[in-house]
């Protein structure tokens, strides 16, 4: 069985860290991106199974995130 993948998308690259760490650990394949643009770049390409979604970023906010996806 293929392992699910979840895309983390937000701008504190701690948290970022700290969730994919975990996730990793626990058998998920992990994406990452630094800020909305990239996040939606990254989720049109590699089509992850959930996205985590910080609300307020800059460049592009987690609301305008959505309404493109």
């Amino acid at each position: 069985m293929t392992a699910k993948r979840i895309l983390i998308v937000d701008d504190d690259i701690d948290l970022r860290e700290a969730l994919e760490s975990a996730l990793s650990h626990a058998g998920f394949d992990t994406l990452t991106a630094n800020d909305g643009a990239e996040g939606l770049r990254v989720a049109l390409e590699n089509k992850p199974d959930l996205i985590l979604l910080d609300i307020m970023m800059p460049m592009m906010d987690g609301y305008e995130v959505c309404k493109k996806l």
